[in-house]
């Protein structure tokens, strides 16, 4: 491992270009003759379509074309967007209904897509927008996730998009039945909306024969893909790139409506067209977040080791299945709904609905935190109830290092881990002995303060392949292609930094290529906290090969065996020869030569298996109930993330994580009326969390390298989300127990926590 052991915190070099207004985002580098486009929305939540008239919206001035679903497939367009699916119980699959790329016959939530307005500003498509007759016949919105209702979809009876599950239910029922103590709770896990700094936005162009199509999302091929099977043309016929991207956090991850049209009409016109979201439009139609309910049950022995597991979650679909959203529900649970514990008996089902809302697909922070948020929050109500210390109940718990490595009972193979240690760090670093002393300074002055607890677990998902080619430029430098996404992570800083531990080139020499659909064959984006990981293991390999071939040409320069020569990760040195030529040398050398083959290396790897990042989280929050007012005052995280090539970009990381979750956990929440108009669709009503709502973030590194790769890294990138709901949920809990409230969910607003209070307090009167 010390070949990988040189991690150093190296500042973001793309900060630089950020910061001084030099980012290539997708609006910015848009053709300055590109026409301009403006998205009709449906204005209510469910109806009947009875006539769409866009007549005088395509005479209008600047106005060059007006798309509706029925001039799309009329162009020979394939409508239905890909949607996720997964089997049900009974071996059928789960409910499969057309989400058509424009709205067709119905409308099924507010923010659909009805038609597209293409225009030489903005401004004349959107007055030529409000020329549009749409007619439409109301039917009721339906906006609860329990069965019934009105149909949203023929295909899905009562609504129901699926009924998952796995494990032994009969095993799982009798270790219930069987168990000295049984602790079980329902809790919520509320509806977010993404938010990403910079919006959705596109632009599509003709090239030559060609389109090329710009978007600001997480990867290029996924796209490309698919916008071939809509257009119906060969996918060598359509180039995507990807900019610079602000902010994705899964909802970027997948294929929206406007990107197809918007390639449609270039083709159609011959003209490069634009589309820019506004924030309003955002929260209207970016895939949401969580939005679901979980009845955790879990079965004690008397010794207080947990005997079986059984949850039951309902999660809201939206009106539509999306590109993920069934799959990765259910995800959440095969993959680490267990966390760190060692259970052998589970059952495990997830039920999912169609409601008049734009669909969720379980992101900002991908489907982790809702498994270990609904894991975490029973455990801290299993020891209030089993009167056990909440760290001893944990650590009775723990799958211990022995038994690694540990097959879970819903098929995950953990490799390493010593959780214990981690907690043992966790209990020192966030000075819990230190709690009582604070808790009761506090209650002198009328104010509560708890205590909350998180230890969670990471199942790295995504595409276990990737692609890096190392190409030497005639300029000197070195190009490192690859096949992830970077949306503000600072993947610039760590691929070249990576390459240069394992090569010596400077890593000022090195620029990384990314999001162009062009220069390498395929790529699997980000997404799943993989990047990093599966990149660099990429990287590895590709420099192995290169070093192996540069080695085989060095042999007749040398004049020695090539079996001779080896390299340091500086030079390559060789006894008997006074040459000791760098990498960027032997590619001088070899273009001298003619050796145009030695300048391009590229390698596609697969990792043989998943890391597991693990790590503990531990909040303080205060209340002061006179006013329900919830401050998260101290926090603190210590992580096993293996291996780390950036600690300083690692705890940025873990920083930005932790503070959606508490973003999460006290302020934000959707609001939909019953009529499934969206109430939150400004920052006047939607509370993203500010900077003076955050105490300073503590951060420990206390590494277990994976053995599930060669360079001993985990992923990192939503790690404090996954850990900070229920550690900012758990603490507020334990503020509150002793005023007598039993059951709080996020969001701790003030006028709900206040109301807790209030309400306790009224009935014990």
């Amino acid at each position: 491992m010390e070949k990988f052991g040189k991690s150093q915190p190296v500042k973001r070099t793309e900060d630089v270009r950020f910061l001084t207004g030099e980012g290539r985002y997708v609006d910015d580098i848009a053709p300055a003759n590109a026409l301009q486009t403006f998205v009709f929305r449906s204005p209510v939540a469910h109806a009947v379509i009875t006539a769409l008239d866009v007549s005088d919206a395509r005479d209008a001035n600047g106005v060059h074309a007006v798309y509706t679903v029925a001039d799309l497939e009329a162009a020979g367009l394939k409508i239905g967007m890909r949607g996720a699916t997964v089997p049900n119980r009974d071996g059928t699959d789960g409910a499969a209904p057309m989400r058509p790329v424009l709205a067709k016959d119905r409308l099924r939530f507010v923010g659909e897509p009805v038609a597209v307005v293409v225009a030489d500003t903005l401004a004349h498509a959107r007055d030529a927008a409000e020329m549009i007759m749409l007619d439409y016949d109301d039917l009721p919105a339906k906006m609860d996730i329990d069965a019934g209702g009105e149909t949203i979809h023929p295909e899905a009876s009562d609504n129901v998009a699926y009924d998952w599950h796995m494990g032994d239910e009969a095993a799982t029922n009798a270790a219930f039945e069987a168990a000295a103590k049984v602790v079980s709770l329902d809790v919520s896990d509320n509806r977010i909306i993404v938010n990403s700094m910079e919006p959705r936005g596109c632009y599509a162009e003709p090239e030559g024969d060609r389109i090329h199509v710009a978007i600001n999302g997480q990867g290029v091929w996924g796209p490309k893909d698919q916008l071939a099977e809509v257009l119906d043309i060969p996918a060598d016929d359509i180039r995507v790139t990807n900019p610079d991207t602000g902010g994705g956090f899964g909802m970027k991850g997948m294929m929206y409506p406007e990107y197809f049209v918007l390639a449609h009409a270039a083709r159609d016109l011959g003209r490069p067209v634009r589309w820019m979201s506004e924030r309003t439009e955002a929260m209207l139609s970016d895939n949401a977040g969580r939005d679901l309910t979980s009845l955790t049950e879990l079965a004690f022995d008397e010794n207080n080791k947990i005997t079986a597991y059984r949850v039951l979650n309902k999660a809201n679909m939206g009106a539509y299945n999306s590109q993920f959203a069934q799959a990765i529900q259910t995800a959440l649970f095969s993959k680490v709904l267990m966390g760190v514990y060692d259970v052998q008996t589970t059952y495990l089902r997830s039920v999912g609905y169609y409601t008049n809302t734009t669909q969720v697909d379980a992101y900002r922070g991908a489907g982790r935190p809702e498994a270990i948020y609904i894991l975490e929050r029973a455990m801290d109500r299993a020891a209030r109830e089993l009167g056990v210390d909440p760290l001893e109940l944990r650590r009775i718990n723990f799958i211990k290092p022995d038994q690694f490595p540990y097959v879970t009972a819903t098929g995950e193979t953990y490799d390493v881990g010593d959780f214990n240690k981690v907690l043992r760090r966790a209990e020192v670093e966030a000075d819990l002995a230190g709690f009582a002393a604070r808790k009761a300074a506090d209650a002198d002055k009328g104010l509560l303060r708890g205590l909350g607890l998180c230890y969670y677990i990471e199942s790295i998902l995504g595409d276990p392949s990737e692609t890096t080619k190392v190409e030497y430029t005639d300029a000197g430098r070195v190009n490192i292609y690859v096949g992830t996404q970077s949306n503000g992570q600072g993947h610039e800083t760590v691929y070249a930094q990576f390459l240069s531990d394992q090569t010596g080139i400077p890593a000022d020499m090195i620029d990384v290529v990314q999001g162009d659909s062009d220069k390498i064959k395929v790529g699997g984006g980000t997404g799943g906290s993989r990047s990093v990981t599966v990149q660099n293991n990429a990287t590895v390999y590709t420099v192995e090969a290169m070093t192996e071939a540069f080695t085989d040409f060095l042999a007749d320069e040398m004049g020695v065996p090539a079996s001779e020569i080896s390299f340091d990760d500086e030079r390559f040195r060789a006894d008997g020869s006074n040459m000791t030529p760098t990498m960027l040398e032997v590619a001088e050398m070899a273009r001298e030569k003619g050796r145009d083959d030695l300048l391009v290396h590229e390698r596609r790897v697969t990792l043989a298996a998943r890391s597991y990042p693990n790590g503990c989280h531990v909040s303080e929050v205060v209340i002061d109930p006179d006013t329900g007012v919830t401050t998260c005052d101290r926090y603190t995280v210590v992580d096993d993330f293996g291996n780390l090539i950036n600690p300083m970009l690692a705890e940025g990381q873990v920083h930005g994580g932790v503070v959606q979750g508490i973003g999460q956990a006290l302020t934000e929440h959707v609001i939909f009326d019953e009529d499934g108009q969206l109430l939150t669709a400004t920052f006047m009503d939607y509370a993203l969390p500010r900077a003076d709502d955050f105490p300073m973030i503590g951060f420990t590194s206390e590494p277990v390298p994976s053995t599930a790769n060669v360079m001993g890294m985990k992923g990192c990138g939503e790690a404090g989300t996954v850990g900070a709901l229920a550690a900012v949920s758990n603490a507020v809990q334990d503020a509150l127990w002793e005023r007598g409230v039993r059951q709080a969910d996020m969001p701790f607003t003030p006028s709900k926590v206040w109301e807790l209070i209030g309400d306790v307090a009224v009935a014990a009167e």
